[in-house]
């Protein structure tokens, strides 16, 4: 009997939690293509996931359910009242997004709030009730009169356990072989499956405690103290820190590479293994393992961080830190937690730390901070309140912490003399290095006398400060500014007298100073490069009077050199910021000096804005729309190619560009060509001579698509431009289904298929040319 009710309780929070955590990605890739597809939209699910958590929580203490726990007793109307809300849920589903396509929200400048309440209108009927699943179960587990009912928190364990399975299975398991249609009608199907468990949860707990089976410690239960204002403070601030770093290093990871599940799921796993690891019996000895590793992997963190490294190779470092200092918190939060009486206060305690860390990155950091502020700050927190780092050590004489105040300050003032160049001491590239020395001494001292948190903590701070002084690679900075689209910067080199303008870690313009060089492009757009070779093919039939161009993705408005007089050219933008920077003359004049007849920018996302264009109107769209090196996928789904052809003029091409550093995007753009029936080819320019590099060429790759052959005027028979590469058994993306993952750079390969849009022609073994 008393398995059997453990098994019952386990499985139902653990189902509760495969629950939340499958609709989690599932609704932040549907939600994704609607608001731009930027890394903000996950971090802004999360905070919508942990505000339901929240009021999922305090749903579960509803103060009759509270005055029956009191009693030793499951209220009657309490489950009448829950068996309602189920029904309920199931009936709304499968779950929708309440969201206007095209709607105020794809153009404001920060659509946080519109996210938020286009979730909370779609989504919640359900998705609550799953959300006050585990607290409840854990409190009427309680009172069941079981042996271990004193301490139900093994069903914590069970929950995040339950939640960690369906982060895994997502990325590998479900979205890959599951459309969205398809798992929300899996979702509903389990949605059932656990109110039945649920309802046999609440029953068998009434039947229990109405039985008399809660044992003989209620009085003591009642007399137990409730835990005090400090105590609760203290759970708040050790959540808030691990939930603000969960959100600082995913937007961290998915700005430059892309804003897919995958690169979701693993910091979100990673964050609910440290509550596991806190929670368990045997946690102790890990945590103690994690505290003690934390400085050591925050040194090269900082020092990383500190010196702009942006690199796939830098990735695992990113994760260990965050992983030690999320175990760091949470087992000292589960040093704290209190009496199974109390668990109500402590778990919405928990879940508001959690909804506080959400809110400060996704909705006032970027309106307080025009730089990446958040993520630094929660590694800072973390190193002050890390177990292991609480000033066990020996009691020095004097003023100690007056040195803990000193070293920060000569580390912060060492390191901002070299960041700023000051009395000509360095160079941009010997500041970083002057930095990164300065960084080691002071990081070492403190590493060495661990013991202290407060110090170690605050030169972590002042090196990271110090850094954001420093004119970095690309220049002395001119402009910055940051909105729910991510960071744009805008840079001077003073030695190649050019501007650049920067999304992320990603050059998306440049422009010579030189007059006579102003109105050439540039890096990834020169006239020597695939998409010159595009406007110079095409050039006759674009000359045509009044001949329309849309240009999809702004940059620096570097396409704008092509243009020639009598043709309208159209540039769909989906970042105000990027607008403000292109238009303005102190920093790129590619616009200005614009030859066409006209010249309009529209602003909101492309995929929604194009369907207002006339049909049949332009004989050529390129496609250049990547934040950072994120993909968003919706601009190049099935759905997405229909809507271009059909606002393409007979003859027209698309044009794709698909440069990135972490995707291998070729064979995804060939299985679409396939797909619609398109002619494509695809060019790799990534063989650049040194005289290339240095007039500012950058490698980039790209595609162009036609109904035919002739279409594409010579490009189809120069050799430079081939037939692309495709993956077997690939699926074509829709609005529905894309793999992203899979095409990540390092994943496995198997054979590859070179295809036209007949049908293969030939297979060869790892095909990919890289």
């Amino acid at each position: 009997m008393n398995s059997g009710i453990v098994l019952l309780f386990s499985l139902t929070s653990f189902l509760a939690a495969v629950l939340v955590f499958s609709a989690e990605p599932m609704i932040g890739k549907r939600v994704l293509p609607l608001f731009g597809g930027t890394p903000a939209v996950w971090n802004t699910c999360l905070v919508y996931f942990q505000l339901l958590l929240l009021l999922g929580y305090a749903l579960s203490g509803d103060l009759r359910a509270a005055k029956g726990l009191e009693q030793r007793r499951v209220s009657l109307p309490f489950l009448i009242g829950l068996a309602a809300l189920l029904a309920l849920g199931y009936w709304v589903q499968p779950i929708g997004l309440a969201v206007e396509p095209g709607g105020s929200s794809s153009t404001a400048e920060n659509p946080t709030l519109a996210l938020l309440w286009s979730l909370i209108r779609s989504a919640s009927a359900p998705l609550l009730v799953v959300a006050a699943t585990s607290p409840l179960v854990q409190r009427w587990f309680a009172v069941t009169g079981h042996p271990r009912a004193h301490d139900p928190y093994f069903l914590y364990a069970a929950s995040n356990a339950g939640s960690l399975a369906a982060l895994m299975a997502y990325p590998f398991v479900i979205e890959p072989n599951l459309s969205l249609a398809a798992q929300g009608r899996a979702w509903k199907a389990g949605f059932l499956v656990l109110a039945i468990l649920l309802t046999a949860c609440g029953i068998l707990a009434r039947v229990l405690s109405r039985s008399g089976g809660a044992g003989p410690d209620a009085a003591a239960a009642l007399a137990e103290t409730p835990p005090a204002v400090g105590i609760r403070l203290r759970w708040l601030v050790l959540v808030f820190i691990p939930s603000s770093w969960l959100m600082g290093v995913t937007a961290y990871l998915t700005t430059d590479l892309a804003a897919i599940p995958l690169l979701w799921v693993i910091p979100l796993a990673l964050y609910l293994s440290s509550f596991i690891i806190a929670f368990a019996g045997a946690g102790t000895a890990l945590v103690r393992i994690a505290s003690q590793a934390l400085p050591v992997l925050v040194v090269p963190l900082v020092l990383v961080l500190t010196a702009g490294f942006v690199h796939a190779v830098w990735i695992p470092l990113h994760l260990l830190a965050f992983f030690a200092g999320s175990v760091a918190c949470h087992g000292r939060l589960a040093r704290l937690r209190p009496p199974a009486r109390h668990l109500a206060t402590f778990y919405v305690t928990i879940a508001l730390g959690g909804l506080l860390g959400g809110v400060f990155n996704a909705v006032i950091a970027p309106v307080v901070f025009h730089r990446i502020v958040e993520y630094p700050l929660a590694v800072v927190l973390a190193c002050m309140v890390a177990p292991g780092l609480e000033g066990r050590g020996e009691r020095r004489a004097g003023r100690p912490w007056l040195s803990d105040l000193l070293l920060p300050v000569v580390v912060f003032l060492l390191a901002a003399l070299l960041t700023t160049n000051q009395a000509g001491l360095a160079d941009s590239v010997m500041g970083v290095l002057g930095v990164m020395i300065a960084s080691g001494l002071g990081l070492y001292a403190c590493a060495t006398a661990r013991r202290r948190p407060a110090r170690f903590a605050m030169v972590a701070g002042a090196v990271l400060v110090a850094g954001g002084l420093s004119q970095g690679p690309g220049g002395r900075l001119l402009h910055i500014e940051r909105n729910f689209f991510g960071v744009v910067r805008v840079t001077e080199d003073s030695e190649r007298k050019v501007h650049r303008l920067f999304h992320g870690s990603t050059l998306h313009g440049q422009q010579s100073l030189d007059p006579a060089l102003s109105r050439e492009p540039s890096t990834y757009f020169t006239r020597s490069g695939p998409i010159g070779q595009v406007f110079a093919a095409l050039g006759p039939r674009l000359d045509r009077a009044g001949a329309q161009v849309a240009i999809v993705g702004l940059g620096a408005g570097t396409l704008a050199t092509y243009a020639r007089p009598g043709q309208r050219w159209t540039f769909y933008e989906i970042d105000p910021a990027v607008v403000r920077i292109a238009r303005d003359p102190r920093f790129f004049t590619y616009l200005r000096d614009c030859a066409a007849a006209s010249l309009e920018i529209v602003l909101g996302d492309a995929r929604l804005r194009l369907r207002a264009a006339p049909d049949r109107a332009y004989r050529l769209i390129v496609l250049d729309a990547f934040s950072s090196d994120a993909v968003p996928v919706h601009l190049v789904s099935r759905e997405a190619i229909r809507l271009y052809r059909g606002k393409l003029a007979a003859g027209g091409v698309l044009v794709f560009n698909l440069s990135n550093r972490y995707l291998d995007l070729e064979p995804v753009m060939g299985r679409q060509a396939q797909d619609a029936g398109l002619v494509c080819r695809i060019q790799l320019d990534t063989t650049l001579s040194p005289e290339e590099r240095h007039a500012g060429k950058q490698p980039s790759i790209w595609a162009v698509m036609a109904a035919s052959a002739d279409d594409l005027e010579g490009l189809a028979s120069d050799p430079r431009w081939r037939l692309p590469v495709l993956r077997p058994n690939s699926r074509a993306w829709t609005d529905d289904y894309s793999d992203l993952a899979r095409y990540l750079r390092g994943m496995p390969r198997r054979l590859v298929q070179r295809e036209s849009t007949a049908g293969p022609s030939a297979v060869t073994e790892g095909g990919l040319p890289r």
